[in-house]
Protein backbone atom coordinates (compact mmCIF):
# COMPACT_ATOMS: atom_id res chain seq x y z
CA UNK A 1 0.00 0.00 0.00
CA UNK A 2 1.20 3.55 -0.34
CA UNK A 3 3.54 4.46 2.49
CA UNK A 4 4.86 8.03 2.27
CA UNK A 5 7.00 7.50 5.38
CA UNK A 6 8.65 4.47 3.79
CA UNK A 7 9.15 6.34 0.51
CA UNK A 8 10.82 9.20 2.36
CA UNK A 9 13.12 6.79 4.20
CA UNK A 10 14.13 5.11 0.93
CA UNK A 11 15.01 8.52 -0.53
CA UNK A 12 17.24 9.31 2.46
CA UNK A 13 18.97 5.94 2.12
CA UNK A 14 19.40 6.20 -1.67
CA UNK A 15 23.00 7.51 -1.54
CA UNK A 16 23.99 4.43 0.51
CA UNK A 17 22.36 1.79 -1.72
CA UNK A 18 25.69 0.42 -2.97
CA UNK A 19 26.76 -0.31 0.59
CA UNK A 20 23.83 -2.44 1.77
CA UNK A 21 20.92 -4.51 0.48
CA UNK A 22 17.51 -3.09 1.25
CA UNK A 23 14.91 -5.73 2.03
CA UNK A 24 11.41 -4.34 2.30
CA UNK A 25 8.80 -6.18 4.34
CA UNK A 26 5.12 -5.50 3.78
CA UNK A 27 3.71 -5.97 7.26
CA UNK A 28 0.15 -6.02 5.94
CA UNK A 29 0.65 -9.44 4.33
CA UNK A 30 -0.71 -12.39 6.34
CA UNK A 31 2.70 -14.09 6.48
CA UNK A 32 4.13 -10.99 8.21
CA UNK A 33 1.50 -10.73 10.94
CA UNK A 34 4.11 -10.97 13.71
CA UNK A 35 5.82 -7.86 12.31
CA UNK A 36 2.45 -6.15 12.00
CA UNK A 37 1.57 -6.88 15.62
CA UNK A 38 4.93 -5.54 16.76
CA UNK A 39 5.29 -2.47 14.53
CA UNK A 40 1.88 -1.43 13.20
CA UNK A 41 2.21 2.01 14.82
CA UNK A 42 5.94 2.46 14.31
CA UNK A 43 6.65 2.31 10.58
CA UNK A 44 9.09 2.50 9.05
CA UNK A 45 11.34 0.24 11.09
CA UNK A 46 14.98 -0.41 10.26
CA UNK A 47 17.09 -3.44 10.98
CA UNK A 48 20.71 -3.68 9.94
CA UNK A 49 22.33 -7.07 9.70
CA UNK A 50 19.38 -8.63 11.54
CA UNK A 51 19.49 -6.24 14.50
CA UNK A 52 17.00 -3.48 15.30
CA UNK A 53 18.48 -0.09 14.47
CA UNK A 54 15.76 2.58 14.50
CA UNK A 55 12.13 3.38 13.73
CA UNK A 56 9.91 6.22 12.45
CA UNK A 57 12.60 8.01 10.44
CA UNK A 58 16.19 7.55 9.35
CA UNK A 59 18.81 8.80 11.78
CA UNK A 60 21.48 9.10 9.12
CA UNK A 61 24.36 9.47 11.58
CA UNK A 62 23.33 6.36 13.50
CA UNK A 63 22.88 4.47 10.23
CA UNK A 64 26.29 5.58 8.92
CA UNK A 65 28.03 4.70 12.19
CA UNK A 66 26.58 1.17 12.26
CA UNK A 67 27.21 0.65 8.56
CA UNK A 68 30.87 1.63 8.90
CA UNK A 69 31.28 -0.75 11.87
CA UNK A 70 29.87 -3.61 9.79
CA UNK A 71 32.09 -2.74 6.85
CA UNK A 72 35.19 -2.69 9.07
CA UNK A 73 34.28 -6.07 10.56
CA UNK A 74 33.96 -7.54 7.08
CA UNK A 75 37.33 -6.24 5.84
Amino acid sequence: KPCPLCDEAKEVLEPYKRRFILQEVDITLPENSAWYDKYKYDIPVFYLNGKFLMKHQVDIQKFEDHLVKLELQND
